[in-house]
């Protein structure tokens, strides 16, 4: 796997570093390197040879750095002497490090990598009001929600069905998203529908080359059944909760497995895990789905160990007993 050094004038590489784990998991071989105040260039290239030193592959290396000509950059291209499979990218952003460490699920080589997220870390600067942005040429329409990207008759592929009260933010518009490669990011609430805001701001924060979608779930039913304009069209529904999920479910969207990401803590809610929060109207929604034959994928972002649902439940249940009884 290919080895990433993250290097920035100041704390910048260890918050981004952070960040990035919280939206795609915790990654190995990846180190930050800082340039504090009190250093100079000889400390900064020890920190990189000593995180070089302790990568698997040290072969292939990728250098994530804030600026063109720093110091880190300076001493990164010092140490890629004689190093002909090693690569820099300056300009370090959010978007540009969650699609290095996707990137790194299917390339094994440091300049493969470096090449395919510069145009991740340039589409991920924009500006609003959009009237701000530079004229640029017309691009091709992308296709209506009724449209099949392949022009053949189908239905939807859905390549994920997601439980997550936030719904469409950074784990699933980078780290699922990449890993899984829907055409349409659909949320499915009857709320959210009703909530012309909330619409807005969910279309906004599709990542680049996805439509995202807002719809109550009768429509969503509805479109589950239509078997003329979807085919070819890969879709990542999101809900806010399992209710949701058993009404489309029953209704006939045609799902096998849910995975069960975020679920907030509110009054009356007992919280088995960090990320995962119930109330007795939840664990007898989630019994339902599991008696219609729907598995469970209990993780947060793609490279999380699964969790077991049937753990977290039991364990839910005998707080909520617990409650009752004290």
């Amino acid at each position: 796997m290919v080895g990433i050094i993250i290097a920035t004038h100041g704390e910048f590489a260890e918050g981004i570093l952070q960040s990035g784990a919280m939206i795609f998991g915790e990654q190995q071989d990846v180190a930050a390197v800082t340039l504090m105040p009190s250093e100079g260039p000889e400390d900064v290239r020890a920190k990189m040879e000593k995180a070089i030193a302790s990568f698997e592959d040290q072969d292939e290396v990728l250098f994530l750095v804030d600026l063109w000509g720093g110091t880190p950059f300076n001493q990164a291209s010092g140490l890629m002497e004689g190093k002909d499979n090693w690569a820099i990218v300056a300009g370090l952003n959010l978007a540009m490090l969650i699609e290095s460490y996707a990137s790194r699920l299917s390339m094994n080589s440091a300049h493969e990598i470096a090449s395919h997220i510069l145009g991740t870390a340039t589409e991920a600067v924009k500006v609003k009001p959009e009237s701000l942005e530079p004229e640029q040429e017309a691009a091709a329409p992308a296709a209506d929600a009724g449209t099949s990207s392949t022009g053949k008759p189908g239905t939807f592929d859905y390549v994920l069905a997601r439980i997550d009260s936030r719904l469409l933010h950074g784990q699933v518009a980078t780290g699922w998203t990449r890993n899984t490669m829907p055409t349409r990011i659909i949320v499915v609430s009857d709320d959210v529908a009703q909530d012309d805001l909330r619409k807005r701001l969910i279309q906004q924060a599709a990542p680049s080359g996805v439509k995202a979608h807002v719809v109550p779930i009768n429509k969503m039913i509805e479109l589950a059944k239509d078997d003329q304009h979807f085919g070819g069209q890969r879709a990542l529904l999101l809900f806010e909760n399992p209710q949701d999920v058993l009404r489309a479910v029953e209704g006939g969207v045609p799902l096998d497995t849910i995975n069960v990401g975020s679920m907030s803590h509110s009054t009356g809610k007992v919280q088995p895990n960090k990320v995962l929060a119930f109330d007795q109207n939840d664990i007898d929604t989630f019994k339902k789905l599991k008696e219609l034959g729907l598995e469970f994928d209990v993780r947060k972002v793609p490279a999380d160990q699964y969790g077991n649902m049937d753990d977290i439940l039991r364990r839910a249940q005998a707080e909520i007993d617990r409650q009752k009884q004290s």
